[in-house]
């Protein structure tokens, strides 16, 4: 519990960073997982983060865990998604920043 966690939802193309809130055990004895988002004010199950009907995070899901925290990088990554001709904005941006380097 508070440990920074990537997770992949079968829905989503995008994996997902969020904080463990709970861990659970079910009675097949299967570590269960809820987590939320720093800025959400709900957890993931009611912010409509999972899939349809999921409740918990299986440890399938999970893909790695955080090591560094970059405050607002979601954000970015949210509105990268949510624009794809900003993507290539930016990468031409970046582009001409290599090109023009002086070394």
């Amino acid at each position: 519990v508070g440990e920074v966690v990537v997770f992949k939802i079968d829905d989503r193309d995008v994996p997902i960073v969020h904080r463990v809130l709970e861990v659970h055990v079910d009675k097949a004895g299967r570590q269960k997982i809820l987590t939320k988002g720093d800025n959400n004010s709900v957890d993931d199950r009611r912010g409509s983060i999972y899939a349809r009907g999921q409740q918990w995070l299986d440890r399938d899901s999970i893909i790695g865990r955080s090591r560094v925290y970059v405050p607002r990088l979601g954000e970015l990554t949210m509105l990268l998604n949510n624009h794809p001709s900003l993507k290539f904005i930016v990468l031409g941006v970046m582009g001409l920043f290599v090109l023009t380097s002086k070394e």
